[in-house]
Order: structure tokens, then sequence, then C-alpha cells
């Protein structure tokens, strides 16, 4: 059952629409910046997929259920077809939308996943270590932080993880991504959402990061037979969040793509 989602507008009103899907953990509040300079281009609409962000939580977490949001709120907001943008989990979700509801989907841009299964165990280890911290006994994000040390060792990714915490209205910490149900949906998210019939005929841009391992050149092959159109864009100095750790060259692949 579809739930109604949260988003920011970043601006371009008057522009054709671009919404952009957040990954695991991640949240609209991730693409600000981004999308702000998209903004040029687009009107800009960053979402909180459920179970993420503001968005509500719900006890199912399937790609065809965050699928089927995306396109609810499009509907809501009486948007009849949009480009989507998804990095990662939200990646996924943006090919489940193309390849169901293509005309809904004027363009997709993948940023960094593939329409494969995966294994992160390093998630598993993540989420664990998020349950170990007793939210009564911080008093700041950065003591949330000393208590991830052990178990992630990335300072950035204990910072990312950690801005899942918001403070409640009487003054205590709680996550605001619904943990356990993400936890149990991680077999899930790490699996394929397409059957291999599964098409989108669109114009495709699959954004890659040169020094992440998602995306391998034996994937072109089921890239192409899922979106035949795809053009696949590699950011050499990129890791899994090339938005962020090459903007200027991922500004332009956009701007290459759409142009």
């Amino acid at each position: 059952m579809p739930i109604k989602l949260t988003h920011r507008d970043l601006g371009g009103s008057g522009l054709s629409p671009l919404i952009i899907l957040h990954g695991l953990m991640g949240s609209s509040r991730n693409w600000q910046t981004l999308g702000r300079e998209l903004s040029q281009y687009y009107h800009v609409f960053a979402l909180d997929l459920r179970n993420h962000g503001t968005s509500p939580h719900s006890a199912e977490m399937t790609y065809a259920d965050m699928a089927e949001d995306v396109i609810l709120w499009m509907q809501s907001n009486h948007i009849e077809n949009a480009t989507i943008l998804g990095h990662s989990m939200g990646g996924k979700v943006a090919m489940v939308a193309a390849c169901r509801y293509p005309s809904c989907v004027t363009k997709l841009i993948v940023v960094d996943i593939a329409p494969k299964a995966y294994y992160w165990p390093a998630h598993r280890s993540e989420f664990s270590a998020m349950k170990k911290i007793d939210l009564n006994h911080i008093a700041t994000r950065l003591d949330a932080e000393k208590v991830l040390e052990l178990d992630v060792p990335s300072l950035a990714l204990r910072k990312f993880l950690v801005t899942n915490l918001e403070k409640t209205q009487d003054g205590n910490w709680q996550w605001i991504v619904n943990l356990d149900v993400i936890t149990k949906a991680v077999d899930h998210l790490e699996s394929n959402p397409l059957a291999p019939a599964e098409q989108y005929l669109g114009p495709t841009c699959f954004i890659v990061g040169g020094k992440s391992n998602y995306v391998k050149i034996e994937d072109e092959p089921s890239i192409k037979s899922i979106f035949p159109q795809a053009q696949i864009v590699t950011l050499n100095e990129a890791g899994h969040n090339p938005h962020m750790d090459s903007k200027d060259a991922f500004l332009k692949a956009i701007k290459d793509f759409i142009s």
C-alpha cells in the first residue's frame, strides 16, 4: 500500500520536474546543495523514501512499494511525468518506477548501482552498531559517533549515519530512520528487483564511480538489455557517491545527458 512521501522543493519553479531519490540511510537533506545547482535545468524535488527522513514509517519495504510511493507522490503533486534520478537504493527504486510506470518517466538517471543482486555485509554490522547506542545516554551526535567507532571505522560513514539522529520535543534523541524494518528488509534491498523481461526504453544515463565496485564492466550487458538507450558515464576519481566526490564532473554528466 503506497504512503504519502515528504519532499524538499529545491527550486526551479516553472521548469520540467526532476525527482531525486536518495540512497539507503540517506534522506532528501543529503541532496540540498546539488539539487539547488540542478535547479537551473529543472524544478527539483528531493523525496524522503519510506522509513527515511520525515516520511512515514511502514512495516513493508519492497522496491515495488517504494516505486508506487513515488508515483503516488507525483499524482498528488499533479506531475504527469518527470526525470527521475536515483542513487544506490534510490537508483533501484528509480529503475523499478521507470520499467513499471514508463509513461511517468521522461528520462532516467541512475547513480552507482546496477540492476543486479548485491551482498552488503557492512550494512548489517552498521545497523547492529547503531542499535547498540543507548539513546538515553548521549548528549550529542558526537557521543553517538564515539559509540560507533569500534564497529564503523570510517569517520565519514559514522558522520553520515548519525545524521539520522534527531531530538524529540522532550529533548531525547531518536532515530528518524525505521532501523528495525530496514534491518529486516536488507535481504530484499540487496536483491535485483527487476524481472528478466522488464525494460525501460526511454533515455537513460548511469553515472558510475570509477573507484566504486558497485557497477562493473561485466554489468554493462545487463544494463543495456534492460535499458537499451543507456549511456554509462564513469567518473574516474569518484567512489560510491560521485555526486559528492566529483560534483563538477557529476553536474557536467547530467548537463551533457539532458542537452
